[in-house]
């Protein structure tokens, strides 16, 4: 779940990680090969791909894999990709707005799948742009609060990030978020690696310019069911919500 607040790195029972794993890798996969074909194989060439393999290696994504995506990607093997980029607007329960960010190489199957998953789960199709106006791109660059036994404070991200074009720093509890302008998230997760900081991913995504309060329990577990349904499908590479469920209603969650 690509989201902004706790609720993006909610940890959830192992069972459901180990189960997920293998499709994380597959989206992972999937941008590296994107990145290849759109700027070159060479990652200190490009930065995109850069940022693609890193995240990967994060996630455990086996070298081998990696290196097959660069070369694929990048028409090396002789094969190549050839995917197309399609969002899709959705409503989702209590007037939530949802982002979905498909990857695939054949747009009637994500579409069916897609309105499946919607309509199966609460949710309703939406008017092209009718969610896309609520939403903003902006630059994420995420890195956990401890590195090396040591708690990087707040002060010290703004400190290292400001001058590369850091706009705000949101608290995720176990982690910091660095936003900014699409076009500085390079300079601001380069700025941290010569902080001697280290970041998680770098991404440039969707960002809510309005969130939506989930103003309880059962409301936020339909909204988060739906997302993960759609989340869950092969073709779908990201999910953006303006959701905003609080701690109180998460750890309530939790208990159940």
């Amino acid at each position: 779940m690509s989201g902004h607040s706790k609720w993006a790195t909610t940890k959830h029972k192992k069972a459901a990680i180990d189960a997920k794993r293998s499709k994380l890798w597959a989206k992972l996969i999937k941008n590296i090969e994107i990145a290849a074909k759109m700027g070159g194989p060479d990652p200190s060439g490009n930065p995109t791909l850069f940022d693609a393999i890193y995240k990967a290696k994060k996630q455990s994504v086996p070298n081998d894999n990696i290196e097959r995506a660069r070369k694929r990607g990048g028409g090396l093997d002789g094969g190549g990709v050839d995917y197309t980029t399609i969002m899709y607007e959705v409503y989702g329960p209590a007037g939530v707005a949802l982002l979905v960010e498909c990857l695939t190489d054949n747009k009637n199957r994500a579409a069916m799948e897609v309105r499946t998953a919607v309509t199966r789960n609460g949710g309703t199709m939406a008017d092209p742009g009718s969610v896309s106006r609520l939403f903003g791109r902006k630059g994420i660059v995420v890195l956990n609060k401890e590195q090396e036994g040591k708690e990087v404070d707040e002060d010290a991200v703004l400190e290292a990030t400001l001058d590369a074009g850091a706009e705000d720093v949101n608290d995720l509890g176990e982690a910091w978020q660095v936003y900014s302008e699409p076009t500085d998230v390079v300079a601001v997760r380069t700025a941290l690696q010569d902080a001697g900081l280290d970041y998680e991913s770098a991404d440039v995504e969707f960002v809510a310019s309005m969130e939506i309060p989930v103003a309880d329990a059962e409301t936020a577990t339909k909204v988060m069911k739906l997302v993960d349904v759609i989340d869950d499908l092969d073709d779908v590479q990201n999910v953006f919500s303006n959701a905003q469920i609080s701690d109180e209603i998460l750890e309530q969650l939790d208990e159940e």
